[in-house]
């Protein structure tokens, strides 16, 4: 393998894909659950989250080290613009790449679960834009939001309620709000990866102005908002198995409560440089718990 392939690879930050997975199989779940399942959606949608999260990232590398957020006091890996590896002029070539592919996954998803229903095919074509939109301004341009701490609002909203209930509608077509639950649980997880990310980032933040809630609040109080995003989490996959219990084992999820209190504990008491293995740790937990509550919700 060339060495330019691994610095894509590296810059494509694969660890996250799990995460950015973990709402599209809970949705596919859940819609499984209804009789509703389709292969081709669930590839589909697959396919135009892996995209997705890649152009975040490769936005996400580009915007911070030309924001200055990315520069030899950071603790987390070296990024590839940071570090040369690849030019500025070329992520954005790749930018573009990527946000080409999501929209030629994106339609085909939207095309195969609507058909020629222009109503529908407008409404999720625009979330759609949306998503890309929220990709890249997170870190990019002269005001991203991420800079002002609402990354985890995004966050909430896209690797949550968006990618949940969005993914179980494609599926679907009917809505119920009761989704908003196994939905928060994808949220509020997704938002402690991110926490992690920044709370491990704060020092560097700091000096680069990126606001981020840690950098707002100290880590201290950091730790104690990762506690109650993980309760949350769990809570709200409570709550909603046991509007629908059938038998105990649709609980099975809760096996992962020891790997998300390391993980809670970790956050409170490591050092932040020592914090970067918990981001995959995170993501992963992230990923077994919505495959285990899918797996109690069809047994």
């Amino acid at each position: 393998m060339s060495t330019s392939i691994k610095t894509w690879i590296s810059a494509f930050r694969l660890r996250t894909l799990p995460l950015a997975l973990s709402s599209i199989a809970m949705g596919s779940f859940l819609a499984a659950a209804q009789g509703k399942f389709n292969g081709l959606i669930f590839f589909l949608c697959c396919l135009t989250t892996i995209f997705l999260q890649v152009l975040s990232n490769l936005a996400n590398d580009y915007g911070d080290s030309v924001n200055g957020a990315d520069h030899d006091e950071r603790k987390g890996p070296m990024r590839a613009v940071q570090s040369g590896a690849i030019s500025a002029r070329t992520m954005r070539n790749a930018m573009f790449l990527f946000v080409v592919l999501s929209l030629i996954s994106g339609i085909s998803l939207l095309l195969v679960s609507f058909g020629l229903n222009y109503q529908l095919l407008i409404v999720f074509f625009g979330l759609g834009v949306l998503s890309i939109v929220a990709a890249i301004a997170y870190t990019v341009g002269k005001r991203p939001y991420g800079y002002a701490g609402l990354g985890d609002v995004s966050v909430l909203i896209f690797f949550g309620l968006v990618g949940v209930m969005g993914s179980y509608y494609l599926f679907t077509q009917t809505f119920s709000a009761e989704l908003i639950l196994p939905a928060l649980t994808c949220g509020l997880f997704s938002v402690g990866v991110l926490n992690i990310n920044n709370v491990r980032d704060i020092e560097s933040d700091k000096k680069a102005g990126k606001n981020s809630i840690p950098v707002r609040i100290g880590k201290k109080n950091a730790a104690i908002y990762h506690w109650m995003l993980l309760i949350g989490g769990i809570s709200t996959s409570l709550i909603y198995s046991g509007i629908h219990y059938k038998s105990i084992f649709q609980f099975v999820f809760l096996i992962t409560l020891p790997l998300l209190l390391k993980i809670g504990f970790a956050v409170a008491k490591k050092p932040s440089l020592e914090l970067d293995p918990y981001l995959k740790q995170m993501a992963l937990s992230t990923l077994l718990f919505v495959l285990l509550f899918g797996v109690g919700l069809l047994a």
